[in-house]
C-alpha cells in the first residue's frame, strides 16, 4: 500500500476578541462557508474545525468563540472553549482588527507563553488608509513577542496567502491529520443549525439572537427526488422572543427560513425543504442541563 508523503502539518488556533473576523478568515482560507458570520459580536459559540489543504501542507484551523469578559453561564462556556483550545495546538493566530483601540502596555493573559509560535493578524486593512497601519503594528510589536505580524483583509483575501506561507514555515513535518477531501469535522446537521442561527443574528433585533439556539430534529435525504427535508427547532428564553422570531403573520420566521435554505442548498448541493418551529425554554442560557444538551 502506497504511503502518503509527509507534509507541513499541524493544528492552529484562531483566537482574539469578538467580531474581529475569525470566522470570515476561516471561510476564506477554506474557499467555502462552514463557520457563520454576522456583524454582531459573539456569533461563534463552539469551536469549529476547518482543514486547509495544499500539495505540501495541511493546516487544521480551530475557529474559537471571541474571548471576552463573560458573566452568564453561556458566555463563560464560550470563553472556556476558546481557552481550552490553546492547550492542543502547534501555533496560534491572534487576530485583531484595525478598528479596535490600540492595546495598552499589558498583553492579554490568554496569549500563549513563550515557546509556542504566535502570529498576529491585523484584519480589515481594506477599511483604512495604509498609512494608519504602521502605528497599529508598532503598538502590538511592543505588546508581545509575536513570531510574525501580518496585515490582511479576510473579506477580500488580501494577505491570506502570506499567512498560509508563514504557518507552513512554523508547523512541523508529519502526516495529514484529516483526509484531503474533508474540509471540516463538523457534521452537516451542526452546520445547518449554525446557518439557521446566523440568519437569526442577521435579521432579529437587539438581544434576541443571544437568547436563541437551534437544534435539527430530523434530516432526511430523498435521492430519487434530489431533495433533503430538514425539521429544525429555534429555542428562545421568553414568550416575547418567540413572538419576535415568528413575526407578524409569520413573516420573520419565513424570512429566516428562506435565507437559511439558500445557504443550506449550496452546502448540500441539492434542493432543501426547511421546516422551522419556535420553542420556549425558560432561561436556557443559565441552565447547566440545557447547555450540556446543546453541546456546551
Amino acid at each position: 500500500m502506497h504511503k502518503a508523503p509527509p507534509v507541513k502539518s499541524g493544528i492552529v488556533a484562531l483566537i482574539g476578541p469578538p467580531n474581529v473576523g475569525k470566522s470570515t478568515l476561516l471561510n476564506s482560507l477554506l474557499g467555502q462557508k462552514i463557520s457563520i458570520v454576522s456583524p454582531k459580536p459573539q456569533t461563534t459559540r463552539n469551536r469549529i474545525v476547518g482543514v486547509v489543504n495544499g500539495p505540501e501542507y495541511q493546516i487544521v484551523l480551530l475557529d474559537t468563540p471571541g474571548i471576552h469578559q463573560a458573566r452568564d453561564p453561556l458566555n463563560l462556556e464560550m470563553v472556556k472553549i476558546a481557552l481550552a483550545t490553546l492547550a492542543e495546538v502547534d501555533a496560534v493566530v491572534f487576530m485583531v482588527d484595525v478598528t479596535m483601540p490600540l492595546p495598552g502596555k499589558t498583553p492579554p493573559a490568554y496569549l500563549p507563553q513563550e515557546g509556542r509560535p504566535t502570529v498576529l493578524v491585523i484584519n480589515k486593512i481594506d477599511t483604512v488608509a495604509k498609512d494608519r497601519l504602521l502605528p497599529i503594528i508598532t503598538a502590538y510589536q511592543h505588546l508581545y513577542p509575536f513570531t510574525a505580524v501580518l496585515p490582511i483583509s479576510a473579506m477580500t483575501g488580501d494577505g491570506t496567502a502570506l499567512l498560509i506561507e508563514e504557518l507552513c514555515r512554523l508547523l512541523p513535518v508529519g502526516p495529514r491529520l484529516y483526509p484531503e477531501e474533508m474540509p471540516t469535522d463538523a457534521t452537516e446537521r451542526f452546520i445547518v443549525a449554525e446557518m439557521i442561527r446566523e440568519k437569526i443574528f442577521l435579521k432579529a433585533r437587539d438581544e434576541v439572537p443571544y437568547s436563541t439556539a437551534v437544534t435539527v430534529e430530523s434530516f432526511k435525504e430523498d435521492e430519487a427526488k434530489g431533495l433533503t427535508t430538514i425539521h429544525a427547532t429555534i429555542i428562545v428564553e421568553k414568550d416575547s422572543q418567540k413572538g419576535i422570531i415568528i413575526g407578524k403573520g409569520g413573516a420573520m420566521l419565513k424570512a429566516i427560513g428562506q435565507a437559511a435554505r439558500r445557504d443550506i442548498e449550496e452546502l448540500l448541493d441539492q434542493k432543501v425543504l426547511l421546516k422551522l418551529w419556535v420553542k420556549v425554554e425558560k432561561n436556557w442560557t443559565k441552565n447547566p442541563r440545557m447547555l450540556k444538551e446543546l453541546g456546551f
